[in-house]
């Protein structure tokens, strides 16, 4: 059996959480592959008696809502641990099985020396700040770059983490005392807090990319979901305005240990509009009462920081640089629904810049960042689209935008979210 990889297409916050819990009943693991808990997944799950249960994700994968499923964080993810055990209190407390998690031993640890330079960093760089979330994600990222990141299985030799932590804290509390002018950290305070999650944490550990393979074996499914998006990947995103891990197709396997060669299907998510959250270029933005309209329609504050997403019209250059980047076979189009009552949608088709077209994403991020979008502009429709379930459920309008912006980016549409719940989903071709 395939393994499937989930990615977003756009920024960010496209539905990845529900596409992955629409499959999660028919795979056997969830994988999150990249990423910290700087992404959240937002599920909304609707109970027999017509009460809908909403779940925050922040850095478990989605499948561990479904009974059954077996949900894995590979070794390209960065942890803190603190937030992944509150989060598993949490779904306990509302009768969620969580015994089936299983972490890779290899995944880094983010430390609490890492989140205060995390901090302090952007306030350091005032205008030219990133947008980080603070939680210490990226120079998690470049410690273990640095090879001297403290991995999960580090947590189980005293030794070996006090000389790691050591090694870390050489460096890292010169910059905070000397530069940052903030109290230094030390090694026993670090240490002890690590160690103080060990002994939850071992019945969970062991070699993921072994498990991951041998399922592979058993001809059982694996759906490895990214945290993040195309656009925000640290290769092929809008450098420097990126997260810190590679969050494409090649993520998948680098983050997993799971080689190419086992990948089936890439299946892209992309909102029927963009939003973007943090610093950098986003050619298609409003800042006007459409804009606004998208965000409070669509419900646009992120799931982790709570932060308002800038809004803006579909940009199907960016949707074919996303096909193309990661080989996207199938696009979920999510939250169709947030346009209804528009007279009329613009899509952006190609970019302006200085008087010239470029219908590919500019290979200069400069011209990016001074792209003016070129629209078309499909009709809208008013009709409440939410109980649809078959693709001729659509009012023609709705069917028409969909097979438009389907013909501009790069790969067929499969399904396409029509509201919040777990079943608002219309199925044009399966995914599995």
């Amino acid at each position: 059996m395939p393994a499937i990889a989930i990615i977003g297409a756009q920024w960010g916050d496209e539905g990845k959480g529900k596409a992955t819990d629409l499959l999660g009943s028919r795979v056997d693991y969830v994988v999150k592959f990249n990423g910290g808990n700087n992404a959240g997944h937002t599920v909304v799950i609707d109970q027999p008696d017509g009460r809908s249960e909403k779940y925050a994700l922040h850095l478990l994968p989605s499948g561990i809502l479904t009974p059954g499923c077996t949900p894995v964080i590979g070794n390209g993810v960065v942890i803190d641990l603190a937030v992944l055990f509150e989060e598993l209190d949490g779904l306990v407390a509302r009768g969620v099985d969580v015994s089936r998690l299983r972490v890779s031993a290899n995944a880094h640890v983010i430390a609490d020396y890492n989140r205060t330079l995390d901090k302090v960093t952007e306030r350091f760089l005032g205008s030219r700040r990133i947008g980080t979330t603070g939680r210490g994600i990226g120079p998690t990222y470049a410690d273990k770059m640095n090879r001297i990141g403290i991995r999960v299985q580090d947590l189980f030799d005293e030794h070996i983490l006090t000389q790691k932590v050591e090694g870390a804290l050489e460096l890292k509390n010169q910059v905070l005392t000397k530069i940052y002018n903030r109290r230094a950290v030390t090694v026993e305070a670090t240490v002890e807090e690590l160690l103080g999650y060990a002994d939850r944490l071992r019945p969970m550990v062991c070699d993921t990319g072994l498990l991951l393979n041998q399922a592979l074996d058993r001809d059982e499914t694996v759906l490895l979901e990214a945290g993040q998006a195309t656009l925000l990947d640290v290769d092929h995103g809008t450098y420097p305005f990126v997260t810190s891990s590679s969050a494409t197709a090649g993520g998948a396997c680098t983050g997993s240990g799971i080689p190419p060669t086992r990948l089936d299907r890439i299946i892209g998510i992309v909102k029927a509009y963009t939003t973007r959250v943090g610093e950098g270029p986003f050619p298609t933005e409003l800042d006007d009462d459409a804009g606004e309209h998208l965000r409070q329609v669509g419900a646009e504050f992120g799931t982790t920081t709570g932060r308002p997403r800038r809004c803006g019209w579909y940009d199907a250059v960016i949707a074919r640089y996303a096909a193309r980047v990661n080989g996207v076979t199938d696009f979920v189009l999510t939250k169709l629904d947030v346009l209804t009552g528009l007279e009329q949608v613009p899509v952006c088709v190609a970019y302006d810049v200085d008087g010239a077209r470029h219908d590919e994403m500019p290979v200069n991020q400069s011209d990016f960042h001074h792209a003016t979008p070129i629209y078309e502009y499909l009709d809208g429709w008013s009709e409440d689209i939410s109980g649809a379930r078959t693709f001729a459920d659509l009012p023609a309008s709705a069917r028409a935008y969909v097979e438009a912006v389907e013909a501009m980016s790069g790969a067929r549409i499969s399904a396409v979210g029509v509201g919040p719940s777990r079943d608002a989903t219309v199925v044009r071709h399966d995914l599995v």
